[in-house]
């Protein structure tokens, strides 16, 4: 199975922002013919505190993200979080994305997947491997045409995730399509203080070891500047940084 990548901003910012990441990722396409889905969120509903940047909103954001799909013809990954959304937001992204805190909520999977988009389900932090069967499971019966299931690592004591790789080969036994979230996976959330932290430098690591483990896709959050991004600074991947961390891989 040929190796998918996401990438992104955390959250949509300005509009140069939005379009400098889009450049480089159709840029990367071309030159090393890899399948590209262009990921940001239009509203993070789980910050850390009530006063951090959440998006745009729902109805901006998706116009940001049409903009995108049609300039460059890159594919839109999207997460929501309540099932009203599922069907306006299909309208404009090709997959919908379950955030690993919800990857329970029955019937936001199951208005996701009667969508008819690709759904890819976040392992939540609490659950092992063999249990996220049951969601995968839910969307399966609610007859979604395309699953995907992605790592990004377990709560272990206070503000750390651990990555357990054993992880992917257990998904990979109910899933075909098991990514490696490698940006979220270096988080450290709630880690400092009013927001999260993180550890930017392990995210190539954490690409190979996913790979090592029999990943079929790549998440990365990516921004341009990621000390000054809006959310999840400390473990966005430096935008310029992207494209050796796609040659090791592929």
């Amino acid at each position: 199975m040929k190796p998918i990548f996401i990438a992104g901003p955390c959250v949509i910012e300005a509009d140069e922002i939005m379009q400098q990441v889009a450049c480089e990722l159709t840029r990367l396409r071309k030159a090393y013919d890899i399948e590209i889905y262009f990921k940001s969120s239009f509203d993070k509903a789980n910050r850390t505190s009530i006063h951090s940047y959440r998006g745009p909103g729902m109805e901006r954001g998706l116009q940001v993200l049409a903009d995108i799909k049609e300039r460059y013809g890159l594919p839109i990954l999207t997460d929501i979080h309540e099932s009203y959304q599922a069907e306006v937001v299909a309208q404009v992204a090709d997959v919908l994305q379950i955030p690993a805190f919800l990857c329970r909520q029955t019937d936001l999977l199951m208005a996701a997947s009667r969508t008819g988009r690709i759904v890819n389900i976040k392992k939540a932090q609490f659950l092992s491997a063999p249990e996220m069967r049951h969601p995968y499971e839910k969307c399966l019966e609610a007859g979604a045409r395309e699953i995907w299931l992605t790592e990004r690592g377990n709560s272990f004591g206070y503000n750390t995730l651990v990555v357990d790789f054993r992880n992917i080969p257990q998904m990979k036994q109910i899933c075909p399509r098991v990514i490696m979230d490698c940006t979220h996976a270096v988080q450290q959330p709630g880690g400092g203080g009013d927001h999260s932290g993180g550890n930017r430098e392990y995210v190539p690591a954490m690409a190979l070891a996913g790979k090592a483990f029999g990943a079929t896709g790549y998440f990365f959050e990516v921004h341009p500047c990621p000390d000054v991004a809006l959310s999840d600074g400390p473990n966005m991947l430096r935008l310029s940084d992207l494209e050796n961390v796609i040659k090791t891989l592929i």
